[in-house]
């Protein structure tokens, strides 16, 4: 409906969650707009804390691999981060003025491994390095201390495969990598290895509505064509219900649809143009979240929200403020 010129239009957005694991999410967000969705999709990507390796000091590096190699890998290696949003950032830390070093910004791990057998190649993993705060871990070791524990593997794979960790390099007999790293506070827009999610997508959910004055007048072969037409098997017939001995052709799984006009252009071709309409649902949209398992998938949503919210009310105050001019009033209506 549309309001009248001049008057503000609030919204209240709703997310329900569909499905829940620890590093994997499926929600609704609704009674929004698109500008809202992407905001939140880009801020769990690039906005939402985490700790990461981002200062190492090579005491002894003997291995095939050159310092600057060594120390790529390790600050692509994810952290268990639960206690990010809490820490501070060491450009704002007052307490180590800003050097990052001290334990309000900074956790400090060490690694020392030394090769002595010469019949095997000795695997130097995230499992070698050791933190001096048990908050803050590389998260496969995390996992395997869970699992001895009895808990739920949130990979589910073999338990052995799992505790090997991370691989950083491989040393032969008489090499040696020993080093101090400091993992700090950080977002993904200033580097990739700060971001918690490996994959966050969204899509309208679509509107699928079928004609069924057009459906009854298809023969069983036509009804069983138009839902191969679907690539992504968006229809099936439903047998347990039947209209002139005709098993019904219902929408499976909306979801799966990818507007991809197979469908539409099908009826076309049968000469029933109508048949399927698919619109999409402009203030509903479904997610899908993975994360790199640094904190679970319910903390990157929850945190997300929470960034989005703290950079909302900081325009709202320069608006309050006067600071924004033409476009606060633009932002906050009359």
């Amino acid at each position: 409906m549309d309001r009248p010129s001049g008057t503000s239009y609030q919204r209240f957005p709703r997310v329900r969650i569909r499905e829940l694991k620890d590093d994997y999410a499926k929600f609704e967000l609704r009674d929004t707009d698109a500008s809202m969705a992407n905001a939140l999709r880009r801020v769990m990507i690039a906005e939402v804390p985490t700790v990461a390796i981002d200062l190492v000091e090579i005491e002894v590096n003997s291995s095939v691999l050159n310092d600057e190699f060594i120390a790529h890998r390790l600050g692509l290696i994810p952290l268990t981060s639960a206690a990010a949003m809490q820490m501070r950032f060491s450009r704002d830390c007052d307490a180590c003025d800003g050097d990052g070093s001290c334990e309000y910004c900074s956790v400090e791990f060490h690694l020392s491994v030394h090769a002595t057998d010469s019949d095997q190649t000795l695997e130097v993993t995230s499992n070698d390095l050791r933190s001096m705060d048990p908050k803050v871990c590389p998260v496969d070791q995390a996992r395997a201390y869970q699992h001895a524990l009895g808990g739920t593997d949130p990979f589910g794979a073999n338990a052995s495969n799992e505790n090997r960790g991370i691989l950083i390099v491989k040393l032969r007999r008489g090499q040696e990598l020993r080093l101090r790293a400091i993992a700090r506070k950080g977002i993904g827009k200033d580097h990739a290895k700060w971001s918690p999610a490996a994959t966050v997508t969204f899509m309208y959910e679509p509107d699928i509505r079928i004609n069924e004055e057009l459906m009854e007048t298809l023969t069983v072969e036509e009804r069983i064509s138009l839902i191969e037409s679907s690539p992504t098997k968006v229809f099936e017939l439903d047998s347990a219900n039947q209209v002139n001995l005709f098993s019904l052709v219902v929408v499976k799984n909306a979801e799966a649809y990818t507007y991809d006009d197979e469908v539409i252009k099908h009826a076309e071709a049968i000469g029933k143009p109508g048949l399927v309409e698919i619109t999409a649902k402009e203030d509903s949209f479904v997610f899908t979240v993975e994360t790199t398992g640094a904190i679970t998938a319910y903390e990157l949503i929850m945190n997300a929200i929470t960034v989005l919210r703290q950079k909302l009310d900081a325009v709202r105050l320069q608006d309050d403020d006067g600071d924004l001019g033409e476009l606060g009033a633009h932002l906050g209506g009359p």
